[in-house]
Protein backbone atom coordinates (compact mmCIF):
# COMPACT_ATOMS: atom_id res chain seq x y z
CA UNK A 1 0.00 0.00 0.00
CA UNK A 2 1.25 3.51 -0.83
CA UNK A 3 2.12 5.76 2.14
CA UNK A 4 -0.19 8.61 3.05
CA UNK A 5 0.64 11.52 0.78
CA UNK A 6 2.18 14.65 2.25
CA UNK A 7 1.13 17.71 0.23
CA UNK A 8 4.01 19.75 1.70
CA UNK A 9 6.71 17.18 0.93
CA UNK A 10 9.57 17.98 -1.46
CA UNK A 11 10.22 16.00 -4.62
CA UNK A 12 11.97 12.70 -4.13
CA UNK A 13 15.36 12.07 -5.72
CA UNK A 14 13.88 9.86 -8.50
CA UNK A 15 11.30 12.55 -9.25
CA UNK A 16 14.00 15.20 -9.52
CA UNK A 17 16.06 12.95 -11.76
CA UNK A 18 13.08 12.26 -14.00
CA UNK A 19 12.10 15.93 -14.20
CA UNK A 20 15.58 17.29 -14.95
CA UNK A 21 16.45 14.58 -17.45
CA UNK A 22 13.17 15.05 -19.35
CA UNK A 23 13.58 18.83 -19.20
CA UNK A 24 17.02 18.45 -20.79
CA UNK A 25 15.55 16.28 -23.57
CA UNK A 26 12.91 18.91 -24.24
CA UNK A 27 15.54 21.66 -24.15
CA UNK A 28 17.90 19.88 -26.57
CA UNK A 29 15.10 19.35 -29.05
CA UNK A 30 13.81 22.91 -28.87
CA UNK A 31 17.36 24.24 -29.03
CA UNK A 32 17.82 22.28 -32.24
CA UNK A 33 14.68 23.78 -33.72
CA UNK A 34 15.47 27.36 -32.68
CA UNK A 35 19.20 27.47 -33.59
CA UNK A 36 18.39 27.85 -37.28
CA UNK A 37 15.87 30.64 -36.82
CA UNK A 38 18.21 33.66 -36.52
CA UNK A 39 20.65 32.52 -39.23
CA UNK A 40 18.87 30.77 -42.10
CA UNK A 41 17.86 33.94 -43.93
CA UNK A 42 21.42 35.31 -43.54
CA UNK A 43 22.89 32.38 -45.46
CA UNK A 44 20.22 32.33 -48.16
CA UNK A 45 22.64 33.38 -50.88
CA UNK A 46 24.69 30.23 -50.19
CA UNK A 47 21.67 27.93 -50.63
CA UNK A 48 20.67 26.97 -54.17
CA UNK A 49 17.12 27.91 -55.12
CA UNK A 50 16.51 30.04 -52.02
CA UNK A 51 13.88 32.77 -52.21
CA UNK A 52 12.41 34.79 -49.31
CA UNK A 53 9.22 32.71 -49.43
CA UNK A 54 11.11 29.38 -49.42
CA UNK A 55 13.45 30.53 -46.65
CA UNK A 56 10.41 31.46 -44.57
CA UNK A 57 8.87 28.06 -45.30
CA UNK A 58 12.10 26.33 -44.24
CA UNK A 59 12.08 28.25 -40.96
CA UNK A 60 8.43 27.55 -40.22
CA UNK A 61 7.54 24.17 -41.70
CA UNK A 62 8.67 22.25 -38.63
CA UNK A 63 5.92 24.03 -36.67
CA UNK A 64 3.21 23.07 -39.14
CA UNK A 65 4.19 19.39 -39.05
CA UNK A 66 4.66 19.46 -35.28
CA UNK A 67 1.21 20.95 -34.73
CA UNK A 68 -0.42 18.18 -36.76
CA UNK A 69 1.45 15.27 -35.14
CA UNK A 70 2.04 16.18 -31.49
CA UNK A 71 -1.39 15.07 -30.23
CA UNK A 72 -1.30 11.77 -32.20
CA UNK A 73 2.21 11.06 -30.83
CA UNK A 74 0.91 11.56 -27.30
CA UNK A 75 -2.00 9.20 -27.87
CA UNK A 76 0.23 6.56 -29.47
CA UNK A 77 2.50 6.65 -26.41
CA UNK A 78 -0.38 5.27 -24.33
CA UNK A 79 -0.31 2.13 -26.44
CA UNK A 80 3.33 1.55 -27.32
CA UNK A 81 5.08 3.11 -24.33
CA UNK A 82 6.35 6.61 -23.59
CA UNK A 83 10.08 5.99 -23.97
CA UNK A 84 9.68 4.07 -27.24
CA UNK A 85 7.68 6.92 -28.77
CA UNK A 86 10.11 9.56 -27.49
CA UNK A 87 13.11 7.68 -28.92
CA UNK A 88 11.26 7.21 -32.24
CA UNK A 89 10.51 10.94 -32.35
CA UNK A 90 14.13 11.82 -31.61
CA UNK A 91 15.29 9.45 -34.37
CA UNK A 92 13.01 11.30 -36.79
CA UNK A 93 14.48 14.57 -35.52
CA UNK A 94 17.99 13.16 -36.10
CA UNK A 95 17.08 11.95 -39.62
CA UNK A 96 15.62 15.32 -40.56
CA UNK A 97 18.72 17.12 -39.29
CA UNK A 98 21.02 14.86 -41.35
CA UNK A 99 18.90 15.34 -44.48
CA UNK A 100 19.06 19.12 -44.04
CA UNK A 101 22.81 18.98 -43.37
CA UNK A 102 23.44 17.02 -46.57
CA UNK A 103 21.11 19.09 -48.76
CA UNK A 104 22.57 21.33 -51.41
CA UNK A 105 19.38 23.26 -52.15
CA UNK A 106 16.54 24.88 -50.24
CA UNK A 107 14.08 22.10 -51.05
CA UNK A 108 16.21 19.52 -49.25
CA UNK A 109 16.40 21.80 -46.21
CA UNK A 110 12.61 22.21 -46.25
CA UNK A 111 12.17 18.42 -46.37
CA UNK A 112 14.69 17.99 -43.54
CA UNK A 113 12.94 20.61 -41.39
CA UNK A 114 9.59 18.93 -42.02
CA UNK A 115 10.99 15.57 -40.87
CA UNK A 116 12.48 17.32 -37.82
CA UNK A 117 9.00 18.55 -36.95
CA UNK A 118 7.49 15.10 -37.44
CA UNK A 119 9.31 13.89 -34.32
CA UNK A 120 6.63 15.52 -32.19
CA UNK A 121 7.51 14.27 -28.71
CA UNK A 122 6.17 17.10 -26.54
CA UNK A 123 2.96 15.34 -25.48
CA UNK A 124 4.74 12.03 -24.87
CA UNK A 125 7.36 13.78 -22.68
CA UNK A 126 4.63 15.41 -20.57
CA UNK A 127 2.85 12.06 -20.21
CA UNK A 128 6.07 10.42 -19.03
CA UNK A 129 6.62 13.23 -16.51
CA UNK A 130 3.15 12.48 -15.15
CA UNK A 131 3.98 8.77 -14.93
CA UNK A 132 7.15 9.48 -12.95
CA UNK A 133 5.92 12.09 -10.43
CA UNK A 134 3.50 12.10 -7.55
CA UNK A 135 0.26 14.02 -8.05
CA UNK A 136 1.23 16.80 -5.64
CA UNK A 137 4.48 17.48 -7.52
CA UNK A 138 3.24 17.13 -11.07
CA UNK A 139 2.36 20.76 -11.75
CA UNK A 140 5.81 21.84 -10.54
CA UNK A 141 7.53 19.28 -12.76
CA UNK A 142 5.59 20.28 -15.86
CA UNK A 143 6.27 23.97 -15.18
CA UNK A 144 10.01 23.26 -15.08
CA UNK A 145 9.86 21.49 -18.43
CA UNK A 146 7.83 24.36 -19.88
CA UNK A 147 10.49 26.80 -18.68
CA UNK A 148 13.10 24.86 -20.65
CA UNK A 149 11.50 26.17 -23.85
CA UNK A 150 12.24 29.77 -22.88
CA UNK A 151 15.81 28.93 -21.92
CA UNK A 152 16.34 27.09 -25.21
CA UNK A 153 15.00 30.03 -27.19
CA UNK A 154 17.27 32.52 -25.45
CA UNK A 155 20.35 30.34 -25.88
CA UNK A 156 19.54 29.56 -29.52
CA UNK A 157 19.06 33.10 -30.77
CA UNK A 158 22.25 34.16 -28.98
CA UNK A 159 24.45 31.22 -29.94
CA UNK A 160 23.05 30.51 -33.42
CA UNK A 161 24.76 33.39 -35.26
CA UNK A 162 28.10 32.74 -33.53
CA UNK A 163 28.06 29.01 -34.31
CA UNK A 164 26.97 29.63 -37.90
CA UNK A 165 29.87 32.02 -38.45
CA UNK A 166 32.26 29.10 -37.83
CA UNK A 167 30.45 26.09 -39.30
CA UNK A 168 27.70 27.56 -41.49
CA UNK A 169 24.05 26.51 -41.71
CA UNK A 170 24.90 22.94 -42.74
CA UNK A 171 27.22 22.65 -39.76
CA UNK A 172 24.39 23.77 -37.48
CA UNK A 173 22.24 20.94 -38.79
CA UNK A 174 25.04 18.48 -38.00
CA UNK A 175 25.22 19.95 -34.50
CA UNK A 176 21.46 19.54 -34.11
CA UNK A 177 21.78 15.91 -35.19
CA UNK A 178 24.35 15.44 -32.42
CA UNK A 179 21.97 16.99 -29.87
CA UNK A 180 19.29 14.51 -30.97
CA UNK A 181 21.62 11.57 -30.32
CA UNK A 182 22.55 13.01 -26.93
CA UNK A 183 18.86 13.30 -26.05
CA UNK A 184 18.33 9.64 -27.02
CA UNK A 185 21.14 8.60 -24.68
CA UNK A 186 19.52 10.57 -21.86
CA UNK A 187 16.20 8.79 -22.48
CA UNK A 188 17.85 5.37 -22.44
CA UNK A 189 20.35 5.88 -19.62
CA UNK A 190 19.02 8.56 -17.25
CA UNK A 191 15.23 8.69 -17.46
CA UNK A 192 13.71 6.17 -15.03
CA UNK A 193 11.24 3.58 -16.26
CA UNK A 194 7.71 4.25 -14.98
CA UNK A 195 6.22 1.71 -12.60
CA UNK A 196 2.85 2.24 -14.27
CA UNK A 197 1.70 4.19 -17.34
CA UNK A 198 -1.84 5.48 -17.47
CA UNK A 199 -3.90 8.42 -18.67
CA UNK A 200 -3.33 11.68 -16.82
CA UNK A 201 -5.99 14.31 -17.46
CA UNK A 202 -3.78 17.13 -16.20
CA UNK A 203 -0.96 16.23 -18.62
CA UNK A 204 -2.55 14.51 -21.61
CA UNK A 205 -5.19 15.14 -24.24
CA UNK A 206 -8.54 13.39 -23.75
CA UNK A 207 -10.10 13.29 -27.27
CA UNK A 208 -13.64 12.86 -25.95
CA UNK A 209 -13.38 16.35 -24.39
CA UNK A 210 -12.15 18.22 -27.49
CA UNK A 211 -15.53 19.84 -28.09
CA UNK A 212 -15.75 21.09 -24.50
CA UNK A 213 -12.36 22.80 -24.75
CA UNK A 214 -12.85 24.07 -28.32
CA UNK A 215 -16.14 25.74 -27.41
CA UNK A 216 -14.78 27.41 -24.26
CA UNK A 217 -14.64 31.14 -25.20
CA UNK A 218 -11.92 32.09 -22.71
CA UNK A 219 -9.65 29.24 -23.77
CA UNK A 220 -10.21 30.09 -27.44
CA UNK A 221 -9.06 33.66 -26.79
CA UNK A 222 -5.84 32.32 -25.29
CA UNK A 223 -5.36 29.81 -28.13
CA UNK A 224 -5.72 32.61 -30.66
CA UNK A 225 -3.24 34.66 -28.65
CA UNK A 226 -0.48 32.06 -28.64
CA UNK A 227 -1.10 31.43 -32.34
CA UNK A 228 -0.59 35.12 -33.13
CA UNK A 229 2.34 35.52 -30.71
CA UNK A 230 4.39 32.78 -32.35
CA UNK A 231 3.28 33.75 -35.85
CA UNK A 232 4.61 37.30 -35.47
CA UNK A 233 7.75 36.14 -33.66
CA UNK A 234 8.73 33.68 -36.40
CA UNK A 235 7.81 36.12 -39.17
CA UNK A 236 10.02 38.73 -37.53
CA UNK A 237 13.04 36.43 -37.47
CA UNK A 238 12.85 36.04 -41.23
CA UNK A 239 13.61 39.76 -41.44
CA UNK A 240 15.40 41.03 -38.32
CA UNK A 241 18.76 39.26 -38.99
CA UNK A 242 18.83 40.79 -42.47
CA UNK A 243 18.13 44.27 -41.12
CA UNK A 244 20.98 44.04 -38.62
CA UNK A 245 23.35 42.78 -41.30
CA UNK A 246 22.31 45.54 -43.70
CA UNK A 247 22.81 48.09 -40.90
CA UNK A 248 26.47 47.04 -40.71
CA UNK A 249 26.54 44.38 -37.98
CA UNK A 250 28.19 41.19 -39.23
CA UNK A 251 26.26 37.97 -38.38
CA UNK A 252 28.96 36.67 -36.02
CA UNK A 253 28.27 39.69 -33.78
CA UNK A 254 24.48 39.46 -33.75
CA UNK A 255 24.73 37.83 -30.33
CA UNK A 256 25.90 41.23 -29.04
CA UNK A 257 22.36 42.44 -29.74
CA UNK A 258 20.33 39.36 -28.88
CA UNK A 259 21.96 38.60 -25.53
CA UNK A 260 21.58 41.99 -23.80
CA UNK A 261 18.16 42.55 -25.38
CA UNK A 262 16.91 39.18 -24.17
CA UNK A 263 18.38 39.55 -20.66
CA UNK A 264 17.12 43.12 -20.23
CA UNK A 265 13.66 42.17 -21.43
CA UNK A 266 13.55 39.39 -18.81
CA UNK A 267 14.56 41.91 -16.14
CA UNK A 268 11.84 44.33 -17.27
CA UNK A 269 9.34 41.47 -17.14
CA UNK A 270 9.82 40.62 -13.46
CA UNK A 271 7.96 43.56 -11.85
CA UNK A 272 5.02 43.07 -14.21
CA UNK A 273 4.83 39.35 -13.38
CA UNK A 274 4.71 40.34 -9.69
CA UNK A 275 2.02 42.91 -10.46
CA UNK A 276 0.00 40.35 -12.40
CA UNK A 277 0.30 37.43 -9.97
CA UNK A 278 0.80 38.98 -6.52
CA UNK A 279 -1.28 42.13 -6.99
CA UNK A 280 -3.83 40.29 -9.15
CA UNK A 281 -3.64 42.74 -12.07
CA UNK A 282 -3.32 40.01 -14.70
CA UNK A 283 -5.75 41.41 -17.26
CA UNK A 284 -4.24 44.90 -17.25
CA UNK A 285 -0.69 43.56 -17.55
CA UNK A 286 -1.78 41.18 -20.31
CA UNK A 287 -3.43 43.92 -22.39
CA UNK A 288 -0.43 46.17 -21.83
CA UNK A 289 1.96 43.50 -23.11
CA UNK A 290 -0.06 42.99 -26.31
CA UNK A 291 -0.09 46.78 -26.79
CA UNK A 292 3.72 46.82 -26.45
CA UNK A 293 3.95 44.27 -29.27
CA UNK A 294 1.84 46.48 -31.52
CA UNK A 295 3.99 49.54 -30.75
CA UNK A 296 7.19 47.59 -31.41
CA UNK A 297 5.96 46.39 -34.81
CA UNK A 298 4.67 49.80 -35.82
CA UNK A 299 8.05 51.23 -34.88
CA UNK A 300 9.94 48.56 -36.81
CA UNK A 301 7.76 49.09 -39.89
CA UNK A 302 8.72 52.78 -39.95
CA UNK A 303 12.20 52.88 -38.37
CA UNK A 304 14.51 50.03 -39.28
CA UNK A 305 17.28 51.66 -41.29
CA UNK A 306 19.56 52.24 -38.30
CA UNK A 307 20.99 49.54 -36.06
CA UNK A 308 20.14 51.54 -32.93
CA UNK A 309 16.53 51.83 -34.05
CA UNK A 310 16.33 48.07 -34.57
CA UNK A 311 17.95 47.34 -31.19
CA UNK A 312 15.64 49.68 -29.27
CA UNK A 313 12.51 48.31 -30.92
CA UNK A 314 13.72 44.71 -30.47
CA UNK A 315 14.03 45.41 -26.74
CA UNK A 316 10.45 46.68 -26.75
CA UNK A 317 9.29 43.62 -28.69
CA UNK A 318 11.03 41.10 -26.43
CA UNK A 319 9.72 42.83 -23.31
CA UNK A 320 6.18 42.22 -24.53
CA UNK A 321 6.93 38.80 -26.00
CA UNK A 322 8.59 37.33 -22.89
CA UNK A 323 5.86 38.68 -20.63
CA UNK A 324 3.16 37.10 -22.78
CA UNK A 325 5.11 33.86 -23.19
CA UNK A 326 5.24 33.58 -19.39
CA UNK A 327 1.63 34.56 -18.65
CA UNK A 328 -0.27 32.67 -21.37
CA UNK A 329 0.43 29.14 -20.00
CA UNK A 330 -0.48 30.40 -16.53
CA UNK A 331 -3.77 31.76 -17.87
CA UNK A 332 -4.55 28.47 -19.61
CA UNK A 333 -3.89 26.62 -16.37
CA UNK A 334 -6.07 29.00 -14.37
CA UNK A 335 -8.91 29.00 -16.90
CA UNK A 336 -9.21 25.34 -17.86
CA UNK A 337 -11.17 22.96 -15.61
CA UNK A 338 -8.69 21.01 -13.49
CA UNK A 339 -9.47 17.67 -15.13
CA UNK A 340 -9.25 19.14 -18.66
CA UNK A 341 -5.96 20.96 -18.28
CA UNK A 342 -4.06 18.40 -20.38
CA UNK A 343 -6.55 18.71 -23.23
CA UNK A 344 -6.50 22.51 -23.02
CA UNK A 345 -2.68 22.58 -23.04
CA UNK A 346 -2.55 20.13 -25.96
CA UNK A 347 -4.76 22.36 -28.12
CA UNK A 348 -2.84 25.43 -26.92
CA UNK A 349 0.50 23.85 -27.95
CA UNK A 350 -0.97 22.88 -31.33
CA UNK A 351 -1.92 26.53 -31.91
CA UNK A 352 1.54 27.62 -30.78
CA UNK A 353 3.37 25.41 -33.27
CA UNK A 354 0.90 26.18 -36.06
CA UNK A 355 1.47 29.89 -35.50
CA UNK A 356 5.24 29.42 -35.73
CA UNK A 357 4.87 27.42 -38.94
CA UNK A 358 2.52 29.83 -40.67
CA UNK A 359 4.55 32.79 -39.41
CA UNK A 360 7.73 31.60 -41.08
CA UNK A 361 6.05 30.84 -44.40
CA UNK A 362 3.91 34.01 -44.45
CA UNK A 363 6.77 36.20 -43.22
CA UNK A 364 9.05 35.03 -46.04
CA UNK A 365 6.35 35.53 -48.67
CA UNK A 366 5.46 38.99 -47.33
CA UNK A 367 9.12 40.04 -47.24
CA UNK A 368 9.59 38.97 -50.85
CA UNK A 369 6.58 41.02 -52.00
CA UNK A 370 6.40 44.00 -49.63
CA UNK A 371 9.77 44.26 -47.91
CA UNK A 372 10.57 44.48 -44.20
CA UNK A 373 8.08 47.28 -43.59
CA UNK A 374 5.28 45.15 -44.99
CA UNK A 375 6.16 42.23 -42.68
CA UNK A 376 6.14 44.39 -39.56
CA UNK A 377 2.96 46.22 -40.54
CA UNK A 378 1.21 42.89 -41.06
CA UNK A 379 2.47 41.73 -37.64
CA UNK A 380 1.14 44.92 -36.05
CA UNK A 381 -2.27 44.38 -37.67
CA UNK A 382 -2.45 40.77 -36.46
CA UNK A 383 -1.43 41.77 -32.93
CA UNK A 384 -4.16 44.44 -33.03
CA UNK A 385 -6.81 41.79 -33.75
CA UNK A 386 -5.56 39.90 -30.70
CA UNK A 387 -5.79 43.05 -28.57
CA UNK A 388 -9.39 43.65 -29.64
CA UNK A 389 -10.29 40.06 -28.81
CA UNK A 390 -8.44 40.20 -25.47
CA UNK A 391 -10.44 43.22 -24.27
CA UNK A 392 -13.41 40.89 -23.85
CA UNK A 393 -11.58 38.37 -21.64
CA UNK A 394 -12.87 37.79 -18.15
CA UNK A 395 -10.65 38.86 -15.28
CA UNK A 396 -8.70 35.69 -14.48
CA UNK A 397 -9.26 34.03 -11.13
CA UNK A 398 -5.99 33.70 -9.27
CA UNK A 399 -6.31 30.00 -8.62
CA UNK A 400 -3.68 27.34 -8.97
CA UNK A 401 -4.06 23.63 -9.61
CA UNK A 402 -3.43 20.94 -7.04
CA UNK A 403 -3.67 17.19 -7.54
CA UNK A 404 -4.36 14.70 -4.80
CA UNK A 405 -4.15 10.92 -4.90
CA UNK A 406 -7.29 9.09 -3.79
CA UNK A 407 -5.71 5.63 -3.78
CA UNK A 408 -6.03 5.26 0.00
CA UNK A 409 -9.59 6.57 0.22
CA UNK A 410 -12.47 4.12 0.15
CA UNK A 411 -14.86 4.54 -2.78
CA UNK A 412 -17.97 4.88 -0.59
CA UNK A 413 -16.39 7.86 1.22
CA UNK A 414 -15.77 9.96 -1.93
CA UNK A 415 -18.95 12.05 -1.68
CA UNK A 416 -18.32 12.86 1.97
CA UNK A 417 -14.65 13.61 1.24
CA UNK A 418 -15.66 16.01 -1.56
CA UNK A 419 -18.03 17.95 0.70
CA UNK A 420 -15.46 18.29 3.46
CA UNK A 421 -12.63 19.30 1.15
CA UNK A 422 -14.77 22.10 -0.34
CA UNK A 423 -15.30 23.45 3.17
CA UNK A 424 -11.56 24.06 3.65
CA UNK A 425 -10.44 27.68 3.33
CA UNK A 426 -8.79 28.30 -0.04
CA UNK A 427 -10.27 25.30 -1.86
CA UNK A 428 -12.38 26.84 -4.62
CA UNK A 429 -13.30 23.82 -6.75
CA UNK A 430 -12.78 20.06 -6.76
CA UNK A 431 -13.41 17.34 -9.34
CA UNK A 432 -13.05 13.73 -8.30
CA UNK A 433 -12.25 10.92 -10.74
CA UNK A 434 -12.60 7.68 -8.78
CA UNK A 435 -11.61 5.57 -11.80
CA UNK A 436 -8.22 7.34 -11.83
CA UNK A 437 -8.02 7.72 -8.03
CA UNK A 438 -7.23 11.43 -8.45
CA UNK A 439 -8.81 14.66 -7.20
CA UNK A 440 -8.32 17.82 -9.28
CA UNK A 441 -8.44 20.96 -7.12
CA UNK A 442 -8.48 24.68 -7.86
CA UNK A 443 -7.07 26.52 -4.86
CA UNK A 444 -6.26 30.05 -3.76
CA UNK A 445 -2.73 29.54 -2.42
CA UNK A 446 -2.84 32.73 -0.37
CA UNK A 447 -5.94 31.50 1.47
CA UNK A 448 -5.37 27.74 1.46
CA UNK A 449 -5.37 26.07 4.87
CA UNK A 450 -2.70 23.48 4.11
CA UNK A 451 -2.81 21.92 7.58
CA UNK A 452 -6.57 21.35 7.37
CA UNK A 453 -6.19 19.79 3.92
CA UNK A 454 -3.40 17.48 5.11
CA UNK A 455 -5.39 16.46 8.18
CA UNK A 456 -8.39 15.63 6.01
CA UNK A 457 -6.25 13.42 3.76
CA UNK A 458 -4.92 11.57 6.80
CA UNK A 459 -8.41 11.22 8.27
CA UNK A 460 -9.84 9.58 5.14
CA UNK A 461 -6.82 7.43 4.28
CA UNK A 462 -7.16 3.72 4.99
Amino acid sequence: MNPIQDIASPMTRPEKRATWSLASIYAFRMLGLFLVMPVLSLFAEQIEGATPALIGLAIGIYGIVQSVLQIPFGLVSDRFGRKKVIVAGLLLFFAGSVIAALSTDIYGIIIGRAIQGSGAIAAAVMALVADLTQEVHRTKAMALIGASIGVSFGVAITAGPVIASFIGVHGIFWLIAGLALLAILIVLLLVPNPRLSRKHREAQVIPSHFSEVLTHPELLRLDYGIFILHLVMTASFVVVPLLMRDAGLIPARHWMVYLPVFVLSLAFMIPFIILAEKKQKMKGVFLGAVSILILAFLGLSLFHASLFQVIGLLLLFFSGFNLLEATLPSLISKTAPGDLRGTAMGIYSTCQFMGAGIGGAAGGWCYGHYGAGGVFMACAALAATWLLLAFGMKTPRHWTNLLLSLERIELQKFDEFEQEILAIDGVEDVTLHPEEAVAYLKVDKQQLNTDALQNLIVQYSR
